[in-house]
């Protein structure tokens, strides 16, 4: 029973407590709007949404809890050996072959289309028109 209140739990549970609260009043805003005249089903559906906001930090906290329980059971079954005789052996990687690739290299010869030489010195004018 020692620790069962600690400053970081009260920390915790009052920001789930606060999310929860503004999250329902913001639900109850969109309500609001969905029975105005201009209400569409749009702040209905947030209508729904907003609560789940609000009941999220309260599910990480257990879902966290949850795991960390789960991660310290498995650790105390390695601790004792039982998980050795459960577990089944390790499978070793296979060995891979190292494979080299040689890179690409431009080619030797300057064989350039013509139609492209004239695009470039054309984008080179425009481009030393737009620098003055």
């Amino acid at each position: 029973m020692r620790g069962l209140i600690t400053p970081q739990r009260l920390a915790i549970a009052a920001v789930c407590l606060a999310s929860l609260v503004v999250c329902c009043g913001l639900a109850y805003w969109q309500w609001e709007r969905f029975s105005q005249a201009g209400g569409t089903f749009q702040n209905l559906g947030y209508v729904f949404q907003w609560p789940l906001f609000g009941l999220f930090p309260a599910f990480m906290v257990w879902r966290i809890r949850r795991l960390d329980a789960r991660r310290k059971a498995e650790d105390a079954a390695a601790a004792t050996g039982a998980a050795d005789e459960a577990a089944p052996e390790p499978v070793a990687a296979p060995s891979r072959p190292v494979v080299t690739v040689e890179p690409v290299r431009a080619p030797a010869h300057d064989d350039e289309d013509e139609e492209l030489a004239a695009y470039n010195r054309m984008l080179a004018e425009l481009n030393a028109r737009d620098q003055r």
